[in-house]
């Protein structure tokens, strides 16, 4: 029985959740020595509850700070390869418990704004506390936010579309679209191709027919809630705007990581 199955089982029969519950604690367990080791070589370093780590990427101390200051830089070198990035207001859409917006001020500086936006609060509210000089904004799952129209430069959110109904891809990109400037960049992370891996037959041959694939049972937004992005429905999203990357990491030969799509479009 493969991983894709046993999932679907386990939504089935509502055990999803504790079975991601049993998999934190494992994970937490795993970890434990070297997380207790970077937190003796960086006691000034901030960082949330193990479960907000958790819920949004690894309970990995180092890959949720010290690597991920690499994934700023990585952010930062595709937006620049389109904008100037002096003086301009950045939004991380879904930035969960800072992962990422904590480091750009230091990767990018040049008088820019930043911003973050999740629906979970916990969340917003250690960002809040915790990490001075970016303004944190609570949304919900409908598709609002509090921004005037045109307000940003440059929009990012790393595997947020994959927790999201097929609706809210559609309400999202909206809401999205309507904030960033015209010329605007916005750059996303999506379950592509290199996820058909994870597929059972009968989602496969629903995706080879360009339909997106949602594996729900679970709160919308949560991070067993998936969903894997046919490049055609990509293409259909963003019928309003000019795509101008659209990039595919081929999967490592070695490890379990598996690399998501990445989406750059400008606003027209």
């Amino acid at each position: 029985m493969t991983k894709g199955q046993i999932s679907n089982i386990l939504r089935k029969i509502r055990l999803i959740y504790l079975a991601d519950w049993a998999h934190f604690y494992v994970e937490r367990y795993k970890n434990q020595k070297n997380n207790l080791a970077f937190k003796k070589n960086n006691p000034d370093v901030k960082l949330p509850p193990d479960y907000l780590i958790y819920e949004s990427f690894q309970i990995d101390y180092t890959k949720y700070y010290t690597e991920s200051i690499n994934t700023a830089k990585w952010v930062a070198d595709y937006f620049s390869k389109y904008l100037d990035l002096k003086d301009k207001k950045i939004l991380d859409w879904g930035c969960g418990p800072g992962r990422v917006i904590r480091h750009l001020p230091n990767v990018v500086g040049n008088e820019c704004k930043y911003y973050g936006t999740d629906y979970n609060r916990q969340s917003i509210d250690w960002c809040s506390k915790n990490l001075p000089g970016i303004s944190f904004n609570c949304n919900t799952l409908d598709a609002k936010l509090p921004y005037p129209d045109d307000t940003f430069d440059a929009i990012y959110g790393i595997s947020i579309f994959t927790h999201l109904s097929e609706q809210l891809h559609y309400d999202w990109y909206t809401e999205l679209h309507r904030i960033l400037k015209p010329n605007g960049i916005l750059f996303l992370t999506t379950q592509g191709d290199n996820f058909k891996v994870k597929l059972i037959p009968s989602e496969v041959a629903r995706y080879d027919a360009n339909e997106l694939i949602i594996r729900d049972k679970v709160k919308e937004g949560h991070r067993m809630f998936s969903a894997f992005h046919p490049t055609e429905f990509m293409k259909k999203l963003f019928h309003n705007a000019e795509i101008l990357e659209h990039y595919a990491e081929p999967i490592p030969e070695t490890g379990n990581w598996i690399p998501q799509d990445v989406w750059i479009i400008r606003k027209k």
